[in-house]
């Protein structure tokens, strides 16, 4: 017992703060989700409002309820950037508001995924080819788990619409706090609609730029990939109303 707690007394500080990351990184999420202790319910209730306050509408004050939760939980991995965090945010639960695509001072650039999946150290040009392939297979999975969401959420508020002329001494302040939820709802699919309309302009960059520069048979299951993702893409099980129309501006 006395030679382990000398040698513990004396290990560096810098080793004991990079064995506690390695430590802390073993229970990171998948696919980019914080830890379940830095978790909380509304984590994501920030979209709506920036969705909202991005066209000039108010959010609205109304809780969310477990379908909206849910609908905004999905919606994150979906909205942020591919591999946009480095590691170690992943671990800590560093989750960053994203600007929604109705604000005109952020540019879409669509090489940016292809360039950091080059320019990155990997082992060989297949383990690229590798990481696009995962990238495209998470991004179909996290689709049909989106809008499996996305079709209640939608479907209530339009119950909700139509029940609003029936709701007996409606104030003002509820009706505009009913309207704004759901223009938030439907901002949010809109945003996830045009964030995977650019993710699959990244990814067929990155493909091509890949392919230039070192061919590989691996090249046809990323185009299969990214096939399959476009076509559920243009073709969603669910088209809300449109609250506003598309950016203006976008690069790629």
């Amino acid at each position: 017992m006395r030679e382990t707690s000398v040698t513990i007394r004396f290990l560096s500080p810098a080793l004991l703060l990079l064995t506690g990351i390695t430590l802390g990184a073993c229970s990171g999420g998948d696919f980019g989700r914080a830890r379940d202790d830095f978790r909380n319910d509304d984590m994501h209730r920030w979209m709506g409002a920036e969705a909202t306050s991005s066209v000039a509408l108010k959010p609205s004050q109304f809780q969310l309820t477990d379908g909206e939760r849910q609908l905004r939980d999905l919606a994150y991995p979906l909205i942020e950037p591919p591999h946009s965090r480095p590691a170690w945010r992943t671990v800590f639960g560093d989750f960053q508001p994203v600007a929604s695509p109705w604000r005109q001072a952020v540019i879409f650039d669509r090489t940016a995924y292809g360039r950091a999946l080059i320019d990155e150290p990997h082992r060989s040009h297949s383990s690229r080819y590798s990481q696009l392939i995962d990238d495209l297979r998470d991004d179909i999975t996290r689709f049909e788990l989106f809008y499996a969401s996305a079709i209640p959420v939608l479907e209530l508020d339009r119950k909700r619409n139509a029940t609003l002329a029936h709701i007996t001494e409606l104030s003002p302040r509820e009706r505009a706090d009913a309207t704004a939820r759901m223009q938030e709802n439907a901002l949010i699919v809109q945003w996830v609609q045009q964030c995977l309309e650019r993710r699959v302009s990244s990814y067929r960059w990155g493909l091509e730029r890949l392919v230039l520069q070192a061919p590989d048979g691996m090249a046809a299951e990323a185009d299969r990939l990214i096939s399959e993702l476009a076509a559920q893409t243009a073709n969603p099980p669910v088209t809300p109303k449109p609250v506003v129309e598309r950016p203006l501006t976008t690069r790629g």
